[in-house]
C-alpha cells in the first residue's frame, strides 16, 4: 500500500532549508513554500517543491501577517495543510501564529516565545533552574537603575527577537547605558540588558522527537559570533571531544532545557557560555531551527547526520504516526572556518589537506570544513587556516544594527 502524502507548508523569509525541502519531498509529501518575492530567483530545489507562494516586497523586513493569514485562508479552501514549518529563526513566530489561527498541530505562540524571544527564554530558564547571566527587561526606569546598582558592568544590550549577534551592544557604564536607551526610544521594550559573561561560547545542535533529544552534538566557537560580527574576525567552530567535561555537562543541560521549554519535535540550536574559572555554564539562547553559518555542514561532517534531513523525517514521522529511527552517528571530529573574502571568487586550492571535506561556494566568501578522528588535529588545521586566510583572503564589513 502506498504511503499517504501529507501536505507541508514551509515558510522561509531567507534562502535556506534546501535539504529540508528535498528530504520532505523524498518522504512522499507534497511540499509548498512561502518565501519573499526578492528570493524568487534563488536556486531553490524546484524539483522538490510542488507550489510556491511569494510575499510581496515591502519597506519593512516584517511581513504583513494579516495579509499572510488571509492568503493562507484562501488556499485552505482547496488545500488541507497538515503541517506548517518555519525554516528560519525569523519565521518561528509567523508560523506559530499560523498554527494558532488554523489549529494545525505544532508549536504555538507561547512555546514559540521560548525559542525566539530572548527575554522569555531567560525568564523561563531561570524559573526551571537553568543558570543564566543576571538580566533585566528594560520596561521600567527604576528597575533598570536597580539592576545597574546591583550588577557591575560591562553589560550587553540585546534585541529580544533578532538572530545571531545582530543589534547587540556592549555597555561599559551607566551613562552609556542611558544614552543607548534614549537612542532606542519607543523600541526600548524590544530589548533586554544582561551581564557580560566572559568565557568560551558553546553550541548544542540537536534533534528532538516525541519530547526526547535523540541526537545532539556539542561544539565550541573558537571566536564568538559577537567578536566576529563586531570585530571583523574569522568565524570558527569545532566539535568538542567526547571526553571533555563540557560535552557531558552541556548534553545533559540541553536535554533539561528542551524539556523545560516544551520542545516536542524539531531541530534546535542552543548556546551556552562556560565559566573557565569554576567549570559552570550559563544559558545564552536557543532556537527551534537548524543552526546557521554552515554549522549544519560541520555537524554532518562529524556525525554523518544531516540535521535538515532528519528534521524533515521527524516532522513526517509525527504527522504520519510512523516510527522514526536516527541514523548511526559516526562520531568523528570536525571544524569550520569561514571569512569574508576580498576576492569575489577566492581560489582555495592551496588548502589541500586530506581532512578537508567541504569548501564554501559563495561569492566574496572563503570557507572550509575539516574532519578527522583526533580533535587536536582539527584544532591544528583551523589555527593554520585562520592565519593563512587572514593574510591572503580576509575582508571585513560592519555588523548590521538589525536584520535586513
Amino acid at each position: 500500500m502506498a504511503k499517504k502524502s501529507y501536505k507541508f507548508l514551509c515558510v522561509s523569509s531567507y534562502f535556506k532549508g534546501e535539504d529540508f525541502l528535498r528530504a520532505c519531498k523524498a518522504e512522499g509529501n507534497t511540499v509548498y513554500l512561502v518565501t519573499a518575492e526578492k528570493l524568487r530567483n534563488e536556486p531553490w530545489p524546484w524539483e522538490s517543491i510542488d507550489e510556491v507562494y511569494y510575499v510581496p516586497e515591502t519597506d519593512s523586513a516584517d511581513w504583513n501577517m494579516d495579509n499572510l493569514i488571509n492568503s493562507i485562508a484562501y488556499k485552505m479552501r482547496s488545500i488541507h495543510f497538515d503541517r506548517f514549518v518555519a525554516l528560519d529563526d525569523f519565521d518561528v513566530e509567523k508560523v506559530a501564529r499560523l498554527r494558532e489561527q488554523f489549529r494545525v498541530p505544532g508549536m504555538g505562540d507561547t512555546t514559540s516565545r521560548y525559542f525566539r524571544d530572548k527575554l522569555a527564554m531567560r525568564v523561563k530558564a531561570q524559573m526551571e533552574g537553568v543558570p543564566v547571566p543576571p538580566f533585566s527587561p528594560l520596561f521600567n526606569d527604576a528597575a533598570v537603575n536597580a539592576y545597574a546598582d546591583q550588577v557591575a558592568p560591562p553589560w550587553m544590550i540585546k534585541p529580544r527577537s533578532e538572530a545571531s549577534a545582530v543589534g547587540i551592544r556592549k555597555i561599559h557604564n551607566r551613562e552609556q547605558l542611558w544614552q543607548v536607551l534614549h537612542e532606542l526610544g519607543d523600541d526600548r521594550h524590544k530589548y533586554l540588558i544582561e551581564k557580560f559573561a566572559p568565557g568560551s561560547v558553546f553550541h548544542v545542535d540537536a534533534i528532538t522527537y516525541k519530547g526526547k533529544v535523540v541526537f545532539s552534538r556539542v561544539s565550541r566557537y573558537l571566536d564568538t559570533p559577537f567578536e566576529v560580527a563586531h570585530g571583523g574576525g574569522v568565524f570558527r567552530s569545532q566539535t568538542c571531544d567526547f571526553k571533555e567535561p563540557a560535552y557531558k555537562k552541556l548534553t545533559a543541560l540541553n536535554k533539561k532545557l528542551m524539556k523545560a521549554f516544551g520542545m516536542e519535535y524539531s531541530a534546535s540550536h542552543t548556546e551556552f557560555i562556560g565559566n573557565e574559572a569554576d567549570g559552570s555554564f550559563y544559558f545564552l539562547e536557543t532556537s527551534s531551527r537548524v543552526g546557521g553559518a554552515n554549522l549544519a555542514e560541520m555537524v554532518e561532517a562529524a556525525s554523518g547526520i544531516n540535521l535538515w534531513k532528519e528534521w524533515a523525517r521527524v516532522e513526517t514521522a509525527m504527522v504520519s504516526g510512523r516510527p522514526y529511527t536516527l541514523p548511526e552517528d559516526r562520531q568523528k571530529q570536525a571544524g569550520i572556518v569561514v571569512s569574508l573574502s576580498r576576492y569575489e571568487h577566492p581560489d582555495s586550492s592551496s588548502f589541500n589537506d586530506p581532512e578537508i571535506v567541504w569548501r564554501m561556494q559563495k561569492p566574496w566568501h572563503i570557507g572550509l570544513i575539516v574532519m578527522a578522528d583526533d580533535s587536536n588535529r582539527i584544532g591544528e588545521l583551523l589555527d593554520g587556516y585562520t592565519e593563512r586566510i587572514r593574510d591572503g583572503f580576509h575582508a571585513s564589513a560592519p555588523a548590521p544594527d538589525k536584520s535586513p
